[in-house]
């Protein structure tokens, strides 16, 4: 599984990509839009950013999946988004929105699982490293 380190230096390394590229490149990985997700740390209570790709969108809500590449432990972003679901959401570069995180109930997870996972074979063999279910997320806009 990868370390936080790992996982540190990836986020790190997209970030600069962006900025060398002035946000021409960095907002998409294959077909699937990036989204930079600011949630308030859980135990610091500041804000934490962390680049994701969205699956799958339903109108203005981007759905994101919590799979720390198949590890048996949360990521940090999805027990902070848990514990406040407040968050800032950003794309394309544009500017960041307030939205609301909402965990998917199983009926939503086993809607969009399987089409998720038959588009990006990778959710799919993450979930076979792990005997906890990958969670979604929907990144709603605050109302």
């Amino acid at each position: 599984m990868p370390s936080d380190l790992t996982l540190k230096t990836m986020n790190t390394l997209h970030r600069v990509v962006q900025r060398v590229t002035f946000g021409k490149l960095g907002w998409s990985a294959g077909s699937m839009p990036v989204v930079e997700l600011t949630t308030t740390g859980r135990k610091s209570g500041q804000p934490r950013t962390v680049l994701l790709t969205s699956p799958v969108q339903e109108g203005e809500t981007y759905i994101v999946v919590a799979s720390r590449g198949g590890d048996d432990v949360h990521p940090a972003w999805f027990l902070n988004l848990r514990d406040e679901p407040t968050v800032q959401v950003a794309t394309g570069g544009g500017p960041k929105r307030r939205m609301r995180a909402r965990i998917a109930d199983a009926e939503e997870r086993a809607r969009l699982w399987p089409e998720i996972t038959a588009d990006y074979k990778n959710y799919g063999s993450y979930q076979t490293k792990t005997t906890r279910e990958i969670p979604l997320v929907f990144l709603e806009p605050a109302s």
